[in-house]
């Protein structure tokens, strides 16, 4: 009869470390690595999140502002009930596409955002013109293919333009994208210190002054049909000296 002393101690040793490392071997086979695809996941994600898209809201802006062709120009306007001028046009606009609110003159706005090359402007960012010898005197939104949307001057209507044409090719100032970006000045402006300022009534923002002068005539018209009689009918052109320019 075998019993367990029948075996040499050495042999008993050396079967129960073979016994171990067969263990150890099953063990190793029936294992998979443990790296989480959620965890590499994850990883993408944060490292796509933290890319801005720099085109973020132009789209929007651009589509806001051609579904506002066709209405009315007034001096000081700023919503499609009231009519608008061209600044009051682009603040409204983008205030209502991107949520991004802007100064209420052109030059203010020719602050804001990014400067851009010709090169690089796309539908929605701003473009800017010297229409009165100062730069940043106008404004429009770019919607592509060298066209733009603005409010021109009194008797007109916010209208889509080309601006290859003479008028505007020659007074093109340049561009700004004021969508995902912060939205600062350039430089901070001064501050001076506050004092309180005598009470007047509100007027509208003289951003174009074509329309002031435009006006202006016009009441120089209605004096000279006082003394002279009734005179012949202006076209609209002629009562928008901005579309009148631009049409050459």
């Amino acid at each position: 009869m075998l019993t367990r002393h029948s075996f040499p101690h050495g042999n008993m040793r050396l079967a129960g470390a073979a016994l171990l490392a067969l263990v150890c071997l099953l063990s190793a086979c029936s294992s998979t690595p443990t790296r989480s695809t959620a965890s590499r996941d994850t990883g993408l994600r944060t490292r796509g999140a933290s890319i801005q898209d720099p085109s973020a809201g132009l789209e929007e802006i651009s589509i806001e502002a051609m579904a506002l062709v066709g209405t009315p120009y007034r001096y000081g306007g700023n919503t499609p009930d009231s009519g608008f001028d061209c600044s009051g046009l682009v603040r409204y606009v983008v205030q209502r596409a991107a949520a991004v609110n802007l100064p209420r003159t052109a030059a203010e706005m020719g602050r804001r955002g990014t400067s851009l090359d010709r090169r690089d402007v796309a539908s929605g960012d701003l473009v800017f013109f010297n229409t009165t010898g100062q730069p940043n005197s106008h404004v429009g939104i770019y919607v592509g293919q060298n066209r733009f949307v603005h409010a021109p001057a009194t008797g007109g209507t916010v209208r889509l333009e080309d601006m290859t044409k003479s008028y505007w090719a020659s007074r093109y100032v340049g561009a700004r994208r004021v969508v995902a970006v912060s939205n600062l000045p350039d430089s901070p402006a001064p501050t001076a210190p506050m004092t309180p300022a005598p009470a007047s009534p509100a007027r509208p923002i003289d951003d174009d002054p074509l329309g002031t002068l435009a006006r202006a005539r016009d009441a120089q018209a209605d004096s000279l049909m006082s003394t002279r009689g009734p005179a012949t009918a202006t076209t609209p052109a002629e009562d928008d000296p901005i579309a009148r320019f631009a049409t050459q």
